[in-house]
């Protein structure tokens, strides 16, 4: 049975040296999820000054990117490349700064190289960005998912966030397809049961997640497709939020500003939550607990209730968190990259 270091190092040489661009995946994870809106202008923008030679190597999944980030410390696991790391440059501004941590070595360098190339690009005195190798990738690819996602919990402040896109399977992927290197090289191998990881992010101490956007994975190689068998695979965009020990627990009535920049008439928290400008909306005693620790709390008007908040249900439904469901909703089947097609 393969070791938590012989996964590591499986993964390092499966993205170091086999993979030359995310056309050479086998499955369509590189490609984004989709939400109910499409992305920012400022997102879009940043991303497209990214140096061709770091997007070509970039082999995540979703767009990982909430509003509101100018100023913000931001940590990018599992950077890769830096595609994100260097959006994420230029969406904190020069009073932000991004760190972002791989496995792989030969990703870590080829990122490193181009930290003056974005920094001039930007216009930026300093570099806001840093590179380090660390154990840590996407939690797909890592064998022990709840120590990254306890990690992150320990290293976020009150009110901060962990905002990711991952590799979700339809069902828990039996034993035997985790030892299948390929299988894991692609994310398949280690994708969580969606229903898994809401239970695993809700016991290390996290908000429950909320499911931003969602797409169908395609997998392209039909020997890959044959080991897969029934289990379908989506990728998930989620938040999660590090709420104070004593959250606020009741439900309260909030109203949006209408203040965060690029959204001034509505606020799209995520797949289930629409703020509109200067509407009062009900929410459960966490939606506002949130909203009342994080960074968000200026842009919100928050009354809460004096009565604690009731619940019907003995177990919580996550029925709306399901990725599948929401990629079915959206239609959202992301297209398949002509190299790999078979």
């Amino acid at each position: 049975m393969a070791t938590s270091d012989d996964v590591r190092e499986n993964v390092k040489k499966y993205y170091g040296s086999r993979l030359e661009s995310s056309c050479d995946l086998q499955t369509s994870a590189a490609s984004c999820s989709l939400s109910c809106r499409p992305p920012p202008t400022s997102v879009t923008d940043a991303l497209s000054q990214v140096h061709p030679e770091v997007t070509k190597r970039f082999f995540g999944c979703g767009l990982p990117f909430p509003a509101k980030l100018e100023g913000c410390r931001v940590l990018d696991l599992g950077s890769g490349s830096g595609r994100d790391s260097y959006a994420f440059s230029k969406l904190v501004g020069s009073s932000g700064h991004v760190t972002g941590i791989d496995m792989t070595e030969e990703l870590i360098t080829v990122s490193r190289q181009y930290v003056e190339y974005h920094q001039k690009k930007f216009g930026y005195e300093e570099p806001n960005v840093s590179f380090v190798q660390g154990s840590n990738c996407v939690v797909c690819l890592c064998p022990d998912k709840r120590a990254v996602l306890q990690q992150a919990y320990n290293v976020l402040k009150e009110g901060g966030e962990l905002y990711f896109s991952d590799m979700y399977a339809s069902k828990v992927v039996p034993d035997h397809m985790t030892q299948d290197p390929v299988l894991w090289g692609e994310g398949m191998g280690g994708a969580q049961f969606w229903q898994d990881f809401i239970s695993l992010a809700r016991s290390v101490g996290f908000s429950t997640p909320h499911l931003v956007s969602a797409s169908n994975i395609v997998i392209y190689n039909s020997d890959l497709k044959a080991k897969a068998g029934d289990i379908s695979y989506a990728s998930g965009t989620y938040r999660l939020f590090k709420l104070p020990k004593s959250p606020l627990v009741s439900e309260a009535t909030v109203t949006y500003k209408g203040t965060v920049a690029e959204f001034p008439d509505q606020l799209d928290f995520d797949s289930s939550h629409c703020f509109k400008t200067d509407v009062a909306v009900k929410v459960k005693g966490e939606m506002a607990a949130i909203l009342q620790s994080s960074r968000f709390s200026s842009d919100f008007k928050i009354q809460t209730s004096d009565k604690p908040e009731s619940s019907l249900e003995s177990v919580p439904q996550y029925c709306h968190l399901n990725p599948f469901r929401l990629a079915d909703k959206l239609g959202s089947s992301v297209k398949q990259c002509s190299k790999t097609k078979k």
